[in-house]
């Protein structure tokens, strides 16, 4: 859900950019392209996060999980 929120943030930004840069408001055009940058930057970091996996590893002073079987619930 966070990378397609992300692509919605884009997709304003970077019209957000175009339509403040039209309406000669170089100010908001410079904010929006900030933050289509930082948006950007957060959608490489999520679809980085998505390629690697889940890849949680408990510390050394959790134990290991019992296997699950009959007399686990």
């Amino acid at each position: 859900m966070r990378l397609w929120l992300s692509v919605w943030g884009l997709i304003w930004a970077i019209a957000g950019t175009a339509a403040f840069a039209v309406a000669d408001r170089p100010g908001w055009a410079v904010a929006c392209g900030a933050l289509s940058l930082i948006v950007t930057l957060d959608l490489v970091m999520i679809l980085r996060h998505i390629r690697q996996g889940p890849h949680y590893q408990p510390g050394r002073d959790i134990p290991p999980y019992p296997p699950p079987g009959p007399h686990h619930p």
